[in-house]
């Protein structure tokens, strides 16, 4: 059988297996018949797995049969840049009666006013349009009465009971069964065929989508694995956002990653894409939900080894290539933030991002007093003038008008002159001494200013690229010893940013207008913990700034959940002496003011807590699994269970309840108090937002 002869039985069969949609398949008959009254262009649009993508095939397939000319883009390659769409819709605007099908339009989202105004009314006659994406039009479409006739939404909705019945009947599902899978699915296709690759139930035996459930449906998804080796890559492929032979090389070490990577290509829910290997979404859902239930640290500790390939992958970048490394990190974050998506992982190649030209100034100062006023344009022209190359400045593509800007100073030393320029900065040198001074060598980065125009700092494509380069600088800028960033939105920005490890230190007021400062100490936390913390799924906020006298030194008393975080971080770098040594738990009530060896303290202390649950007749089997877990370092969990010769589930449950006995019994122990050095003072300082004691110098 030919090439040519495969892909139409291909075809054929994948049209043969579509169900229901008659008013969508209606149009598109309509549209390719060339009827008088037909629209031109169709948009598609509904959730993942919908079934978007099938009708896209169903059209391809007609237009072939009648001889039209087919031509596909996928928005996922285009990374909304138009040149690219342009390009590879090019054969549309050249021949007669061509169709264009768009796929996957929600990645390139942003060039739909330029799709509808410039692209289109290029194309040739009798040409027609089909999009299919998940977010729907915008009304523009139906309100330009040019477009208005022209023009048809298809919301592309779950099919309905009897459509469910009828796929899963294609299936070979049995009569009797169908009914539970249908509830199961909701009216997802492909939930559907997920479903229906199960074997039957016994007669009369109920079904429900347990966790057993969701395992076979995965086996049968991925089939039978050659190895641990192969299943651990796939668990890559499922969490990053793209996947690369180093990123796998990364992840697995030794590992043949050159072959598994040729395999993972060749996988049928894989698609191989020039920027790597991208997973189908609903198999990266169902994949990645299936390890978070069946093993959630070993799910942690893919997201962590990701994290940290991400980071290397950042600093490695060239300039030009970091904020698109940036980008694919924070997709592991993607499920992680606020109700108003305050950050996105995807690109943004609509806006450049450039160093501050003389030119730029004048738009940057008025943007400037716009939103914040005259006291801090004043502030932006003194950095200006001190320190041009800590600006980077936003526009649009073929334009040349900024239409957003920041600044990342770097400073080491207090100035007289920014102390009297900007009071945000002689607030920040005021916090710096009083309780976290700089030593030889160390300088303090400082994201002073965010402004955009209209909608002052709200969540948008250009704040989001304020925020990537930021997250850039700190991932790649070495012997920066504090990191403060400033918003006036606080109540926006103010969550997201303790969540991440960065609490609101202080709120000055620049010209009538309150200026929010957040700060992070890197001595407290390197750039690699808060990595590898930032991926863990159980995230607690860690306190990287000395916030309270207690916090100040060893002696004090952490927050419970921080606490807890800290035991179980100490526990897994039990046998990794320069992460251990850096754990929050040193600044705790288990290690004694002016320790000589806070390190030594802290495990003296933690080996005590164990053998004080050892003795306890009850708590014998929570020595045991933290024992075989941590501290006999067994090199999986599954390895400790056998160890301890009980099944994985029984151990699981021993070690959770080990966990909290070992905390408790940490937080039982007499706490000692250190004794707090007076914090210094100058002038009219910055408020103190926490309600805590004086400040105490390190």
């Amino acid at each position: 059988m030919d090439a040519a002869k495969l892909a139409g039985r291909l075809a054929a069969a994948r049209a043969g297996a579509l169900v229901g949609r008659e008013p969508e398949r209606a149009v598109l008959d309509r549209m390719l018949s060339g009827a008088a009254d037909a629209p031109l262009v169709a948009y598609l649009h509904g959730p993942g797995g919908i079934g978007k993508s099938s009708l896209v095939r169903y059209a391809a397939r007609q237009a072939e049969l009648i001889g039209r000319r087919v031509v596909h883009v996928d928005g996922r390659f285009l990374d909304a840049d138009p040149r690219r769409l342009e390009e590879a819709a090019a054969p549309a605007c050249a021949e007669p009666g061509a169709v264009l099908l768009i796929d996957t339009f929600e990645q390139c989202q942003p060039l739909e006013a330029w799709l509808r105004e410039t692209f289109l009314p290029r194309l040739a006659d009798h040409a027609i349009v089909v999009v299919a994406g998940r977010v729907a039009p915008d009304a523009d479409w139906s309100l330009d009465p040019g477009w208005a006739p022209l023009f048809t939404a298809l919301a592309v909705r779950p099919l309905d009971a009897a459509q469910s019945h009828a796929l899963l009947a294609a299936r070979g599902v049995p009569a009797e069964q169908r009914g539970a899978f249908v509830a199961f699915a909701g009216g997802s296709p492909l939930a559907l065929s997920l479903a229906a690759s199960l074997p039957a139930a016994a007669p009369g035996a109920p079904w429900d989508p347990t966790g057993d459930v969701l395992t076979i449906l995965v086996e049968r998804l991925v089939g039978d694995l050659p190895s641990a080796v192969h299943r651990r890559a796939l668990e890559v492929v499922v969490q990053a956002y793209v996947t690369r032979e180093p990123l796998l090389r990364a992840v697995l070490g030794d590992a043949d990653t050159e072959t598994v990577f040729s395999w993972l290509r060749q996988l049928p829910y894989i698609e191989a894409t020039p920027e790597g290997l991208h997973p189908h979404d609903a198999v990266r859902s169902t994949l990645e939900a299936d390890l978070r239930w069946r093993d959630p640290e070993r799910y942690d500790d893919v997201r962590v080894r990701i994290s940290l390939a991400g980071l290397q992958a950042v600093r490695s970048a060239a300039e030009d290539d970091a904020l698109l490394r940036v980008a694919e990190w924070m997709f592991l974050f993607r499920n992680q933030g606020g109700p108003d998506d305050l950050y996105n992982y995807r690109t943004h190649p609509h806006i450049e991002d450039t160093p501050l030209r003389p030119e730029d100034v004048p738009g940057v100062l008025r943007m400037a007093e716009e939103a914040e006023g005259p006291a801090s344009a004043a502030a932006v022209a003194h950095w200006v003038r001190r320190q041009p190359e800590a600006f980077r400045v936003h526009r649009y593509a073929d334009s040349s008008a900024p239409v957003s800007f920041m600044a990342i100073l770097r400073l080491d030393a207090p100035l007289p002159e920014d102390r009297a320029e900007d009071p945000v900065i002689a607030a920040v040198w005021d916090l710096v001494e009083a309780v976290a001074p700089l030593k030889p060598g160390e300088h303090l980065g400082i994201r002073r200013f965010a402004v955009q125009c209209g909608g002052h700092q709200r969540p948008s494509p250009l704040m989001e690229l304020i925020s990537r380069r930021a997250i850039g600088e700190e991932m790649r800028t070495y012997g920066r010893a504090v990191t403060f960033t400033v918003f006036e939105d606080a109540d926006r920005w103010g969550r997201y940013l303790a969540e991440a490890g960065m609490p609101e230190l202080a709120a000055v007021e620049v010209g009538g207008r309150q200026q929010h400062v957040f700060g992070r100490d890197w001595r407290r936390q390197t750039v690699e913990q808060w990595a590898q913390h930032r991926a863990r799924t159980a995230v607690t906020p860690v306190t990287t700034w000395p916030a309270t006298a207690a916090m100040s030194g060893p002696g004090g008393r952490l927050p419970r959940t921080e606490f807890a975080e800290g035991v179980l971080e100490a526990l897994r770098t039990w046998h990794t002496p320069r992460a251990f040594a850096t754990s929050v738990l040193l600044h705790s009530h288990l290690v004694p003011p002016g320790s000589p060896d806070p390190a030594a303290d802290l495990r003296g202390a933690i080996t005590t807590a164990l053998d004080a649950i050892q003795i306890d007749p009850a708590g014998v089997k929570a020595h045991e699994a933290l024992t075989a877990t941590y501290i006999t370092v067994s090199r999986t969990h599954k390895a400790a269970a056998r160890r301890l010769g009980v099944p994985y589930g029984t151990y699981r449950r021993h070690l959770a309840l080990a966990r909290e006995r070992l905390i408790e019994q940490l937080l039982r122990q007499p706490a000692t108090t250190p004794t707090p050095a007076p914090p210094t003072s100058r002038g009219n300082g910055p408020r103190c937002v926490t309600s805590c004691p004086p400040l105490a110098r390190e």
